[in-house]
């Protein structure tokens, strides 16, 4: 869990009802009307609904929810520098932090999105690091894959995987990790075996990333 220069900025621009819509989600309300977000932040994460069942896993599947949950996780104690946030993205998933969460599906969750910032490499008519925006071409509302945990307050964190071409052409070494638009793929990232589940944790392709880039 060294640090580095992650993800530290996403844009939801999309009302909860939406994302019930996009991710076949009872919203029961919520009452999200779009805009960003940043770490320390709450915004919707989408389960599968077992935060409140205990023990095996029920007969009767349960229905998915879409719940406020802070991005970034407490570190352990054995890691915490001062940092102003929590752990804003899960990047080595053999971590024995990691590890128990991202095997049992209930603590896997989809985190909606609609674009997101990286930090590109400098402008070289100014020296200044250039803000890129990726957008996907093929789903204007797009699921993160994300892992969540509780403490005092129930957070959430992005899973990471190697970064594609777009990515590295500007300096990143991960990027996000962004579910494919099929109904299965969110359906096997919530409920899935591990190995399964692991499948979809690969670079989206650089063909259907669109990049804005903000001087």
């Amino acid at each position: 869990m060294r640090a580095e220069v992650m993800t530290l900025l996403y844009r939801l621009e999309a009302p909860a009802a939406a994302i019930g819509r996009t991710f076949e989600t009872d919203t029961r309300g919520d009452p999200w009307a779009g805009g960003p977000v940043g770490p320390g932040q709450f915004a919707p994460v989408i389960t599968a609904g077992r935060e409140a069942v205990a023990g095996p896993m029920p007969q009767t599947r349960q229905p998915r929810r879409m719940v406020p949950r802070l991005w970034g996780v407490p570190p352990p104690r054995s890691f915490e520098d001062g940092r102003q946030h929590g752990i804003l993205t899960a990047r080595n998933l053999e971590s024995p932090f990691w590890v128990g969460n991202l095997r049992n599906p209930e603590f896997r969750c989809l985190v909606p999105a609609s674009a997101f910032m990286e930090w590109g490499r400098t402008s070289p008519t100014d020296g200044k690091r250039r803000q890129c925006w990726f957008a996907c071409a093929d789903q204007p509302l797009f699921a993160f894959a994300g892992v969540w945990k509780d403490s005092e307050i129930p957070t959430f964190a992005l899973v990471t995987c190697e970064a594609n071409a777009a990515l590295r052409a500007e300096g990143r070494e991960t990027m996000p990790v962004i579910l494919p638009p099929d109904p299965r793929a969110h359906e096997t990232w919530l409920r899935g075996g591990w190995g399964k589940a692991q499948a979809l944790v690969a670079p989206y392709s650089s063909s259907l990333l669109e990049m804005r880039v903000n001087a």
